[in-house]
């Protein structure tokens, strides 16, 4: 599990697009700050399928910044 507040750019040599998972999103709050967490499962072909295997928690700061960069790739107005 990993709480992002922050987002460096990194240039790669080479991108591959990824098979796409199943993916889930819960919101709740704590002491006052509202939190996001996205859980992805792993494939089918995986040793335990459907399992959860990656959650990232993003604060107000993590998602101003994701937004940010969303904004700017995907010309969000």
């Amino acid at each position: 599990m990993a709480l992002v507040r922050n987002f460096e750019r990194k240039e790669m040599e080479r991108n591959s697009i990824h098979e796409e998972i199943q993916t889930t999103y819960t919101t709740f709050e704590r002491d006052g700050r509202v939190f996001v967490q996205i859980d992805t499962y792993g494939t089918a072909h995986r040793k335990a399928p459907g399992k959860r295997s990656q959650t990232i928690q993003l604060d107000y700061d993590g998602a101003r910044a994701l937004y940010e960069i969303l904004a700017r790739e995907f010309h969000f107005n």
